[in-house]
């Protein structure tokens, strides 16, 4: 019996080509997370979270189980298999859609134009409408399905880019305006929309076009558009050359490539704009990416003061070679704001800083949890806003233990040791031979490895007892100490571990969530069994 399965619109198995009768929603939900993860062990606990989040009724293990076992009866006892404390669906990655959809999109990689346009439609025709829309509502369901989406409309750019670069500016027209319509603050969207008008012989719809976008942007977002944008604008009031259609294309893909990367500051806190700037200035030089700094302050604040403090950031950084954008405004829902700025304007990491009461209580007040929960990118919370030591002999550390969040905080630790030029020291745990435990040094050499080759730096590893105290050894002469979240931060907070040794370091520390958006580093599968570092010594 042949299994396929879809998950890029409502989920759907087909067993022999013929649609299988499935279970109730979060029957659907656990194979869901097991399909997202082919191949791969999903441990119990995770499973929980993700089905029932923060109410898991006592019975959760029992019913979760039940789910299983009648998924065993469905597809086959040996497709679904235990692997130590979780589940593994073991299927071909060919009868998953998502698995076929990302294979035609990366085999775009360094092709013409008409052969990525062909491959990105036979992806994109993969979708059968909005994914995961029969789960049960939830953080899981939504965040997934925003991943899913993310990278629907990432490809379709992509395809649009690869059409124009073909001369087909006029037949796109049409496609773009209902595009621009559903993702209004989408720019890189409008930076093709008015491509394609001018291309069409459209200049003033072309112009108004930027006119539409900027009020946009301005009004719901309160920053003015990218500088590619308004480079482009310029180019189109001058009738400049490079804007012609083929031979002289590949202008889309030069318009599109600035607004890819950015890094977005929102700062809570006045003073917490320079401490949080000074992190995201040498990130945003190498690579080169566009810095956004904004203030989104509650209801009946006055962002006159912050406005003046951001615009002399601007002049600042700007003369300095940056490529800036600034922003202070009120909001009734500033969490809300953020992430939707987050969404709209193609950020690689969102950088906050901690309200006061996280290191006490450890659990994000509800601007954060929204910002943490809602926002596609990685997301980045500074707690200790001490000096950032730029000196090399401070090094950068991350302390890795290969959960999800760890590989986004090692990236985003590596990136910040090269803009810095100094040392990465990747912190694992020792052996302990009475508890059977390896230590984590060829986890940490895989990974030094990974980084050696995105970063282009030497990640240096660095064994320790379990427990905050290691840490805070390798930690005390650190310019940034990097920690990834617990994959249950919804549940559990920043975790005791956590909240130890961020409370007894004077270090700038950042914890880090893993965003939806498809990582630099982040392996397509799980490289170790070694869950855990910040473990508390007395287990």
């Amino acid at each position: 019996m042949r299994a396929d399965f879809r998950i890029l619109g409502p989920l759907e198995v087909l067993l022999d080509g013929t649609p299988a009768p499935l279970g109730g929603a979060r029957q659907k939900a656990v194979l869901a997370v097991l399909l997202l993860h082919a191949n791969e062990s999903v441990s119990v606990e995770r499973l929980i979270d993700n089905v029932w989040e923060d109410e898991p009724p006592e019975t959760a293990r029992n019913v979760l189980q039940s789910y299983v076992s009648q998924l065993r009866k469905l597809l086959g006892a040996d497709v679904i298999r235990m692997r130590g404390q979780g589940y593994t669906l073991e299927i071909d990655p060919e009868r998953l859609d998502l698995h076929r959809f990302q294979r035609l999109v990366g085999e775009t990689e360094g092709r013409d134009p008409a052969s990525t346009a062909e491959r990105l439609r036979a992806a994109l025709a993969l979708w059968r409408g909005p994914p995961l829309a029969d789960l049960p509502e939830g953080a899981f369901a939504r965040a997934t399905a925003a991943r899913l989406e993310e990278l629907r409309v990432a490809a379709l750019e992509r395809r649009l880019e690869a059409d124009m670069s073909l001369g087909r500016a006029p037949e796109l027209v049409a496609e773009l305006e209902a595009l621009v319509a559903e993702h209004p603050l989408r720019e890189r969207l409008r930076a093709l929309q008015m491509l394609a008008l001018y291309r069409s012989g459209r200049q003033a719809d072309a112009l108004q076009a930027f006119r539409a976008a900027r009020s946009r942007l301005v009004d719901e977002l309160g920053i003015e558009p990218a500088p590619a944008l308004q480079q482009l604008e310029r180019a189109i009031l001058r009738h400049d050359p490079a804007l012609d259609p083929p031979p002289a294309a590949g202008l889309a893909e030069a318009v599109a490539d600035p607004l890819e990367r950015s890094i977005l500051v929102a700062a809570r806190e006045s003073s917490a704009v320079i401490p949080l700037c000074l992190i995201a200035e040498p990130l945003a030089r190498q690579p080169v990416r566009e810095l956004i700094v904004v203030r989104v302050l509650d209801e009946g604040g006055d962002p006159a003061p912050s406005s003046a403090q951001l615009a002399g950031l601007r002049d600042e950084l700007s003369g300095r070679g940056l490529a800036m954008r600034v922003a202070a405004y009120t909001s009734p829902a500033p969490g809300d704001d953020v992430a939707l700025l987050a969404t709209e304007q193609e950020v690689d990491l969102l950088l906050v800083d901690a309200p006061p009461e996280l290191l006490e209580h450890g659990v994000p007040d509800p601007e954060l949890a929204v910002i943490l929960r809602d926002a596609p990118c990685d997301v980045a919370v500074l707690v200790n806003r001490g000096g950032l030591h730029r000196e090399a002999a401070h090094p950068v550390v991350v302390p890795f233990g290969g959960g999800e969040h760890d590989w986004s905080a090692v990236e985003l630790a590596g990136w910040t040791a090269r803009a810095l030029g100094t040392t990465l020291l990747l912190v694992g745990t020792s052996a302990d031979r009475f508890r059977g435990r390896r230590d984590a040094s060829r986890l940490l050499a895989r990974v030094s490895l990974i980084v050696q080759a995105v970063v282009g730096i030497v990640a240096e590893p660095v064994l320790v007892r379990p427990g905050p105290s290691g840490v805070l050894a390798v930690a005390a002469d650190a310019s940034l100490l990097v920690v990834g979240l617990s994959g249950r931060w919804r549940s559990e907070g920043l975790g005791e571990a956590r909240l130890d040794v961020a409370r007894a370091t004077g270090v700038p520390t950042l914890l880090v969530r893993k965003g939806l958006r498809p990582g630099g580093l982040a392996p397509k599968q799980s490289m170790t069994r070694f869950t855990w570092t910040l473990e508390p010594e007395e287990r």
